[in-house]
């Protein structure tokens, strides 16, 4: 995980990410910024959130959960390894922790909790916020490889990319709304809109909701979008295979001559047809 800017700069959802009834399901880790919302519950490797953040389910984290202060959680605390609560972080259910548990002042745990390993109380160090505060430090100051060295030691040494939700984000069954640009891996399975300052999804895809942004969104190979792609003043790019249940609205248009678009096309510039044999020529 390279960092060379900082790193909730951009919502990231990995490669596999699925939403599953009402669960955000990930390989790989879950970094939240402070004062986000996440209305579905959270299974991932490692989970992180930083301050006021909101989770409408429970958390399953496979090796350690972080929760800053006041914190909600409005079901259960499933936690493989090691658990960090900050003061105030309320959770609507049980906490099950494997590993040691460091709970910070006023936790607020309303059907109990149990942990396997040492229990310490007292006001434990918001791990998130400190990370990111040194983070940015270092990358104000030039110095990146530092920067990325620090990166590697939060991310472990996982080669699965982490979900990341920047800071005042929501995520929901209707919105994933953010105010910064969005990127989508591939094989990826999500319900809600997508709203963002750019969006770029990767291939193979099926997005249960629309796209809308105010620069360029690009629409990978095999992907399906069930509704209309959006943006103010950018280029929207559909490439092969690629299907819009919706329309199209932007300024300029590439279409691939494979990719469908099953709505209305609108475009104030130019609208390119980007051929078969000449996407394998440019290769």
């Amino acid at each position: 995980m390279s960092l060379g800017s900082d790193p909730l700069d951009a919502l990231e959802i990995p490669d596999g990410t699925t939403v599953e009834e009402h669960d955000l399901v990930t390989d790989g880790d879950v970094i939240v910024g402070g004062q986000s919302t996440v209305e579905f519950g959270v299974r991932g490797r490692n989970v992180f959130a930083g301050e006021r953040v909101q989770f409408g389910g429970d958390i399953e984290a496979e090796g350690d959960c972080r929760l800053d202060v006041w914190c909600d959680v409005a079901g259960n605390v499933l936690v493989g390894q090691d658990a960090y609560l900050g003061e105030r972080v309320h959770v609507g259910g049980r906490l099950m922790v494997s590993g040691d548990l460091d709970i910070g002042d006023d936790v607020d745990i309303e059907e109990g909790f149990e942990a396997s390993g040492w229990i310490v109380i007292r006001n434990p160090v918001p791990t998130l916020v400190f990370y990111f505060i040194v983070l940015s430090q270092l990358l104000r100051l030039g110095e990146n490889e530092a920067a990325d060295e620090l990166a590697e030691s939060l991310t472990g040494d996982s080669e699965i990319d982490p979900l990341v939700v920047p800071r005042g984000s929501t995520v929901s069954d209707d919105a994933w709304r953010a105010s910064t640009p969005a990127h989508v891996g591939d094989d990826c399975r999500l319900h809600g809109n997508l709203r963002a300052e750019s969006i770029t999804v990767g291939e193979d895809n099926n997005i249960f909701g629309s796209l809308r942004a105010r620069g360029d969104i690009t629409v990978g190979p095999g992907t399906r979008i069930h509704g209309d792609v959006t943006t103010r003043n950018g280029t929207v790019t559909i490439e092969g295979d690629a299907r819009i249940l919706g329309d199209v609205s932007c300024s300029e248009l590439e279409l691939h001559e494979n990719a469908a678009v099953d709505g209305t096309m609108r475009a104030k510039g130019d609208m390119r047809i980007v051929r078969a044999d000449v996407s394998r020529d440019a290769e």
